[in-house]
C-alpha cells in the first residue's frame, strides 16, 4: 500500500483562561485570549498543507462541559475547512469535554466522526477501494470516567492501519488526574499499530513500545506550570500497511510559556543581573521570533546581590523594569513573575557546627523537608490565618510547592539571624 500521512493532537482547551500569570497589559490579554483558538486555526493550515488523509483529536478539545459558543464555532469552522477538502476528522470526548455537557452543534461536516460513550466503535478510512486505516475510539460520557476504557479495543479484522483513539492516563501520570487509567500492557493486548492518545499536556511517545503509543501534548499551553511549558503542537504521523513509519512534532503554539532559571553567584549586583537577565532573554526571543513569549525568572545560587534582592521591593521592582523594557515587543514578551530563589554566600556547614540558634534553625528546617507529614501542617499553619475570601480559592487553585517554600522560610530566617550577630 502507498504510504500515506495523518496529524494526531489532543487537549486543544479552546477559549480556554490562562492561569497564574498575574494580571497583564490589554495588548498582552488579547493574544492570550485568542492564543487556543488560533492554534486551532494552525492546525488545521498543517493537516490541509501536509496533505493529510484524516486528523486524530484525542479529547478535551473545550475547557470545560459548559462550551463557549465562540469556541464551538470556531471549532466547526476548522471541519469544515478540513472536510471542503475530504479530510476526515476523528473525535473523542474526554474528562473536560464529556458528552453530557452542552453543545450548539446539533449537526457535522461530512466526515466528522464523533465517538460515542456506550462503546467503542470502529470506522474504515477508505481510499480507491482500499482501507488505509480503521480508527477505534470511544468517547467520556461523564467527566468522572474512571474505568480502564482501553481494555474495551481490539483489533478488527482486514486490512489498513489500526488505530486507538482514547483519552487516558497510561501508567499513572502523576501531574494529570486518573481518568480512564491504563498500563502499557492494556494497550498491547488490543493488538493494535498505533494509539493516539490524549489527556497527558507533555509530548510523549513511549518510542520503545509495541505498538507505537504517543500524547502529542496539549496544542496551547496554559501556564507556567511544568506540564504546560515549552513548544506544544502536534504530531505528523507518516504510515502504511505494514505500520508507522514516522514520527515528526509540529509546534503549532502561539504563546510559548517557559521558565528562565539563571544562577545569581557571577553576578555582583543588581545592574549586573539585569544585564544577565536581558541577555538571555534576547536568545529566547531569537529562538521563537514568531510567538508570543511568558517568561518566569527563577533565581538561584549564592551570591552578593541575595541581599540587595531581600531589600523592600527590589525584586518587584527589578520586574516592573523589565516589563517596562519589553513595551512594544511584538509578539509581546512578558515577564510574568521573579522567583528569588537565591541563597547568602553561607557555609552552611559551618553554620550547623556552631551549635547555635542558628544551626537550631537548619536542624528544625531539615526535619521539614525529611517529613512530608511535618512539612504538609507546617504550611497549613503558616497560612491559616490567610485562608479567607479570594486567597483561599487562590490558594484552592493553585497548589503549594511546600519544599520551595521551606527553602525560602529558611534563607529568610537565617539572614535575619546572621545579620544580628554581625550588628
Amino acid at each position: 500500500m502507498k504510504p500515506f500521512r495523518f496529524v494526531h493532537a489532543a487537549d486543544l482547551h479552546l477559549d480556554t483562561p490562562f492561569h497564574g500569570i498575574g494580571r497583564v497589559p490589554p495588548d498582552v490579554a488579547r493574544v492570550l485570549q485568542e492564543a487556543s483558538l488560533e492554534a486551532w486555526d494552525a492546525l488545521v493550515r498543517l493537516t490541509i498543507e501536509r496533505e493529510a488523509e484524516f486528523l486524530l483529536l484525542g479529547g478535551d478539545i473545550y475547557d470545560g462541559p459548559e462550551r463557549g459558543i465562540r469556541a464551538q464555532l470556531r471549532f466547526r469552522r476548522g471541519l469544515e475547512q478540513l472536510a471542503e477538502r475530504r479530510i476526515e476528522t476523528f473525535i473523542v470526548h474526554g474528562n473536560h469535554d464529556p458528552l453530557d455537557g452542552w453543545s450548539a452543534i446539533s449537526s457535522w461536516p461530512t466526515g466528522v466522526t464523533v465517538f460515542g460513550s456506550k462503546a467503542v466503535e470502529s470506522v474504515p478510512v477508505r481510499r480507491d477501494d482500499r482501507t488505509l486505516a480503521v480508527v477505534h475510539g470511544i468517547s467520556y460520557a461523564k467527566r468522572e470516567t474512571t474505568e480502564n476504557l482501553a481494555l474495551d479495543f481490539s483489533r478488527a479484522q482486514g486490512e489498513g492501519l489500526q488505530i486507538g483513539l482514547l483519552h487516558c492516563n497510561v501508567g499513572g501520570t502523576a501531574e494529570h488526574a486518573g481518568y480512564s487509567p491504563c498500563s502499557l500492557d492494556d494497550l498491547r493486548v488490543a493488538g493494535l499499530d498505533y494509539w493516539a492518545l490524549g489527556h497527558v499536556h507533555r509530548l510523549h511517545v513511549f518510542s520503545d513500545s509495541e505498538p507505537l503509543v504517543a500524547y502529542p501534548g496539549c496544542l496551547q499551553g496554559r501556564s507556567t506550570h511544568p506540564a504546560e511549558r515549552g513548544p506544544k503542537g502536534a504530531l505528523i504521523v507518516e504510515a502504511d500497511d505494514r505500520g508507522v513509519r514516522e514520527l515528526d512534532f509540529e509546534p503549532l503554539d502561539r504563546v510559548r510559556f517557559l521558565d528562565l532559571e539563571v544562577d545569581v553567584s557571577p553576578t555582583d549586583d543588581v545592574p549586573a543581573l539585569h544585564r544577565e537577565l536581558v541577555g538571555r532573554a534576547t536568545a529566547i526571543r531569537a529562538t521563537t521570533p514568531t510567538r508570543g513569549v511568558v517568561l518566569r525568572a527563577i533565581l538561584t545560587g549564592r551570591g552578593e546581590v541575595h541581599r540587595d534582592l531581600l531589600r523592600p521591593g527590589a525584586v518587584q521592582g527589578l520586574l516592573n523594569e523589565l516589563r517596562r523594557e519589553a513595551e512594544g515587543d511584538h509578539p509581546f514578551f512578558w515577564w510574568s513573575a521573579i522567583l528569588d530563589q537565591s541563597a547568602p554566600e553561607f557555609d552552611l556547614e559551618a553554620v550547623r557546627a556552631r551549635g547555635d540558634f542558628s544551626a537550631e534553625l537548619l536542624r528544625l528546617s531539615s526535619l521539614l523537608k525529611e517529613d512530608d507529614g511535618r512539612r504538609a501542617e507546617w504550611v497549613y499553619a503558616a497560612f491559616e490565618p490567610l485562608r479567607r475570601g479570594s486567597l483561599q480559592r487562590w490558594l484552592a487553585s493553585e497548589p503549594l510547592d511546600s519544599g520551595a517554600l521551606v527553602d525560602r522560610a529558611e534563607r529568610l530566617a537565617l539572614d535575619v539571624l546572621e545579620d544580628a550577630q554581625e550588628a
